[in-house]
């Protein structure tokens, strides 16, 4: 499937998906359709005898339905022509086919909803694990926005069709076949009438409907527009207020509601003669049937109760032809959705080292970081780092120091295994000399602290406890202590459990910064990251925290990026990165970098 085609899910019309298929065919590419279909064959398989039960089931529902409908029949002539004798048995089979048809069709729409919920989950999950376990650089070539519309939006498209396409074609064409087949053992031309009506009504309508969709389109985009303009506006509250600009915003809130209320209006004005003109051919449509029942009638060539059934099941005829056509551009959509999915399933995969785990053994001693003649880019074209190396033992503070945007944090991706280099080494050594490069596997020995505010809504012992699960009260207060968090933290009204909105709202940047720092030495692994992680706190209260992690924590391996110069009176080594490149700076340099700052 064509790229243009899976950037986003869209509705097709009937004819529009039938062109894309013959396109798709005649291009070469519908083998991409049925590999798609055969990856969600692939989930519905798991449950191939639910779905014979489900098509069983449809097939007795929709066939009671039909028996109901000629036993009305049957009571509406035994009634007209004061025939009491079969009436009591008649009505018995009307009312008794229609509510089991009822409850068939409750059954029905229960298993569906299981079966699809049970379908959504499982590729969620095989989903969800994919996307964890994919290689950082493919995974970022995609926007959050466009993972999480794929992980929900198209997910739920597919699992909707997983299990009752089939089922879907199998039951709509047998209604359809079966309701024809009761209105010609009848009469023939009021079969005709019904069949020729089907379409033509159909074709009518979706010339308006793409119409009417271009319109909804319209509107929920701006719909969206507006939603991006009231996000933005919420999320830079701060901004708008300390520039005073406020009623500014106000102004442009009216003018977007302005333009939202045309758009919508001139939409529901289209929906309004589009639905007048679909009720006047339908009604057309409606008095040729019911007038040619009237001349059968009169000419008494059928009785009341055949014209009821033939005024039924002609009604009823449409919205089976509309079924067994409206299930084309299910499959196409269903299509586009497994393609676009696939795409993060087959997103290649982190490495992952499994000798890594004899690492485990020597935790307790830390770990040796280093990096030789390393080259990096992010693209082949624009190196961010070459031929580089970098060291750093356990119970060493090392500072990594530059300009912004030089390649400070790509190298703590570097650290972490998140990216690997295009050459030279990233490996971590054990005290009994083991070395392994840096992968997935040894991610576990890292405390990692990013830039900016990654403190979540929650209580703040939740914000700990997602570093670890299991620690204690007194492991999370002395995770607070180290970090010069313990003496805000306790003076909130209830300590630990105290709660904090998104992004730490309610706490000042300091604060959140040492909780995040909390959280990282509680996890309590033996190379410590912090990337930026002390830039809002002043220089007492920096110090305080990186000499807590020295001496309490004395074997860690500590690697802070930092634009601040008392941070490198702490540092054993450090390290410039400036122009691609990564040195070492002796003491004198490191003195005089640290006045520069």
């Amino acid at each position: 499937m064509n790229k243009k085609d899976d950037k986003k899910t869209k509705n097709y019309t009937p004819w529009e998906s039938v062109n894309i298929l013959i396109s798709r065919w005649l291009d070469g590419s519908f083998t991409e359709i049925i590999d798609d279909w055969k990856w969600i064959f692939s989930y519905s398989t798991r449950y191939k005898g639910a779905i014979l039960f489900y098509i069983f089931l449809g097939i007795f529902s929709t066939s009671l339905g039909l028996v109901s409908s000629v036993a009305s029949k049957y009571v509406i002539d035994i009634i007209t022509g004061y025939q009491m004798e079969k009436l009591t048995l008649l009505i018995c089979v009307m009312v008794g086919s229609s509510v089991f048809s009822l409850l068939f069709s409750s059954l029905i729409s229960r298993i569906s909803t299981k079966l699809s919920i049970h379908v959504n989950n499982d590729i969620q999950a095989d989903i969800f694990d994919k996307i964890i376990d994919a290689d950082w650089l493919s995974l970022n070539a995609y926007s959050s926005g466009d993972i999480l519309n794929r992980f929900n939006q198209d997910v739920s498209t597919v699992s909707g069709n997983a299990i009752s396409w089939l089922p879907t074609i199998i039951l709509a064409v047998y209604n359809f076949i079966a309701t024809f087949l009761v209105i010609l053992h009848y009469d023939v031309v009021m079969a005709l009438i019904s069949f020729i009506s089907a379409p033509f009504l159909f074709v009518i309508s979706q010339q308006l409907l793409r119409k009417q969709r271009e319109y909804n389109k319209k509107v929920r985009e701006m719909n969206s527009q507006l939603m991006t303009f009231e996000v933005e506006t919420f999320y830079n509250v701060d901004t708008i207020k300390s520039f005073g600009i406020a009623p500014y915003y106000g102004e442009k809130m009216r003018w977007w509601q302005r333009k939202y209320k045309d758009i919508s209006l001139v939409y529901n004005m289209f929906q309004i003669k589009t639905n007048i003109l679909l009720s006047v051919l339908g009604m057309v449509v409606q008095f040729i049937a019911f007038g040619y029942c009237l001349f059968l009638l009169w000419t008494h060539a059928i009785t009341y109760g055949t014209m009821t059934l033939f005024l039924q099941q002609r009604s009823n005829l449409s919205s089976a032809f509309n079924n067994v056509v409206s299930i084309i551009p299910s499959f196409l959509g269903s299509s586009v959705s497994a393609h676009r999915i696939r795409e993060l399933v087959d997103l290649p995969k982190e490495v992952h080292i499994p000798e890594s785990s004899a690492l485990d053994t020597c935790i307790a001693d830390g770990f040796r970081l280093s990096m030789r003649d390393v080259r990096f880019a992010y693209r082949e074209d624009q190196a961010v780092i070459t031929d580089s190396c970098l060291e750093a033992k356990p119970g060493e503070i090392v500072a990594l120091i530059g300009p912004s945007g030089e390649g400070k944090t790509t190298l703590i991706r570097l650290l972490l295994g998140l990216v690997q280099p295009q050459s030279g080494t990233v490996t971590i050594e054990a005290s009994d000399g083991s070395q392994v490069p840096m992968n997935a596997e040894t991610r576990h020995l890292f405390s990692y602290v990013p830039q900016g505010n990654t403190i979540l809504s929650g209580t703040i012992e939740e914000n700990l406890r997602m570093a670890r699960e299991n620690a204690t009260e007194e492991e999370m207060v002395e995770a607070l202590q180290i970090a010069c968090a313990w003496e805000f933290v306790q003076k909130m009204p209830k300590g630990i459990q105290s709660s904090v909105g998104e992004r730490g709202r309610g706490l000042s940047e300091g604060q959140s910064q040492r909780l995040a720092i909390a959280r990282a030495v509680l996890r309590d692994a033996p190379i410590l990251l912090l990337d930026e992680a002390t830039s809002a706190l002043d220089v007492t209260t920096e110090r305080r925290v990186l000499r807590n992690i020295v001496n309490r924590r004395p074997n860690k391996t500590c690697i802070v990026t930092s634009h601040r110069p008392s941070v490198l009176n702490l540092c054993q080594r450090v390290y410039r990165v400036v122009d691609t490149k990564v040195t070492e700076l002796d003491s004198a340099e490191a003195e005089k970098a640290a006045m520069d700052f």
